[in-house]
């Protein structure tokens, strides 16, 4: 038996999920039901189970709890990016490791992002919350040109394409003189994280009996049979599947190896008429800088910036940290765009990271019939994406040269014990930032 007695909190309504609209309404687990398979967690993974088991096992009983509302937790905080390219944020570089790691990385990144291509084509979502429109790693220094440039070789050396935009280029794109270059790559989507959230659950449905507001309490084994309680109701079903990220830790898996990281985002008051194009978004050249993205629906734009990250063993930040990082958003803001300098923050908020020291995912079958599918490395949007569709492959027998690349890796190391972890992931964060420079 499993007592989950600490749940993650997310403070802050992110701006993602304050401008998206529901499809349907939210229902309460309040009874004792029977499934053949129960999901936890309606993040990207959780949703890429659903999904996978729609089509590994048609007409399968297919329940799914969330511990809040859909987009409410980390699928629904993040910048929208999903990566094909390797983008290492435990080690702060891209495309690192050898040739052939960077062409598996690839072809797995790739494999999550095609899947949810289809999931965007079948569930009907706007070009605005699936855009396959590329990626702009732009750089405002010369630690950024270099960081660009060894990028650019390790690239060079698999045969993938990309291109180099100068200063003018970047000012059109984005109307500001704060960026040197830019380095281009066409794999990447851009999502908006909330709306595809909820487009995604509302494809699924009535295949998949979504639950939110149910956190799991208890879960237990008995038979063949697990036994997920929450404050309302029961499910029962002969396996499981968790994809819940860090909280894994809060399940009793993969303790003292997981490192849990928050990163903070602020979303503008909507304007018009400035700052470059329509739609654009850029990633640091440097990992530890600023992402910045420009949204535009209709004539009103806003712009999206963010920058900063922490270390919280707790899973949970503070309000103290919310203020501060805004005000460094504030500064970073002001700095790119002068003319935009009075333009109010309507939101700010953080979101959850969970990291392990090696790199490697918190995956495979943790108990009979159970299965993980976490820790998502900083790139959730692809890695549990990719976590899911794996986790459902293992879960039903069904081999693949994907899924034997997955678990090839190792799981993930034990870290230092408390508080060792803690002092030197905040030293190296906060060097990693100092290092970063201009680009944060």
């Amino acid at each position: 038996m499993v007592t989950v007695r600490k749940l993650p909190v997310d403070m802050a309504r992110s701006g993602w999920e304050a401008l998206a609209e529901r499809a349907f309404p939210p229902e309460k687990l309040s009874q004792d039901v029977a499934a053949d398979w129960l999901i936890v967690g309606a993040g990207f993974g959780g949703l890429a189970a659903a999904r996978r088991l729609t089509q590994r096992c048609p007409g399968a009983r297919i329940v799914m709890l969330d511990a809040t509302r859909l987009a409410l937790g980390p699928a629904g905080r993040n910048s929208g990016y999903m990566i094909d390219v390797p983008h290492n944020v435990s080690t702060g570089g891209y495309a690192t490791g050898n040739a052939a790691e960077i062409r598996a990385e690839m072809a797995l990144n790739r494999l999550a992002i095609d899947y949810s291509r289809g999931a965007a084509e079948d569930y009907g979502m706007a070009p605005h919350v699936f855009d396959p429109c590329g990626k702009i790693n732009a750089a405002a220094s010369e630690n950024g040109e270099a960081q660009n440039a060894a990028f650019a070789r390790g690239l060079s050396e698999i045969g993938e394409a990309y291109e180099i935009l100068d200063a003018v280029q970047m000012r059109d794109l984005t109307g500001s003189t704060y960026y040197r270059s830019g380095f281009y790559t066409g794999g990447t989507v851009l999502i908006d994280p909330a709306r595809f959230v909820h487009a995604y659950a509302a494809g699924l449905r009535p295949a998949v009996q979504i639950y939110e507001d149910s956190p799991v309490v208890e879960l237990t084994r008995a038979g063949p049979v697990w036994r997920a309680r929450t404050p309302g109701g029961t499910v029962s079903a002969p396996k499981v599947i968790l994809a819940v990220n860090g909280h894994i830790q809060n399940f009793g898996f993969f303790r003292g190896r997981l490192l849990h990281v928050f990163t903070y985002a602020s979303m503008t008051a909507a304007f018009e008429g400035q700052a470059g194009r329509d739609r654009w978004a850029l990633l640091p050249a440097d990992p530890m800088g600023a992402t910045v993205r420009k949204v535009t629906d209709g004539r009103a734009s806003r712009i999206v910036f963010r920058s900063r990250f922490s270390c919280n063993p707790s899973l949970e930040t503070s309000q103290a940290a919310l203020d501060r990082f805004a005000r460094s958003h504030r500064k970073g803001f002001a700095a790119r765009f002068p003319d935009l300098a009075g333009l109010a923050f309507e939101h700010t908020w953080g979101g959850r990271l969970c990291l392990s020291r090696n790199h490697a995912p918190a995956f495979g079958e943790v108990e009979e019939g159970l299965f993980s599918a976490c820790c998502e490395n900083g790139l959730g949007t692809v890695k549990s994406t990719l976590a899911g569709i794996m986790a459902v492959d293992l879960a039903t027998g069904q081999p693949s040269e994907a899924l034997r690349a997955f678990m090839a890796v190792p799981g993930p190391n034990r870290l230092p014990p408390e508080p060792f972890t803690t002092i030197g992931a905040s030293a190296v964060i906060r060097w990693q930032e100092f290092r970063a420079g201009r680009e944060g």
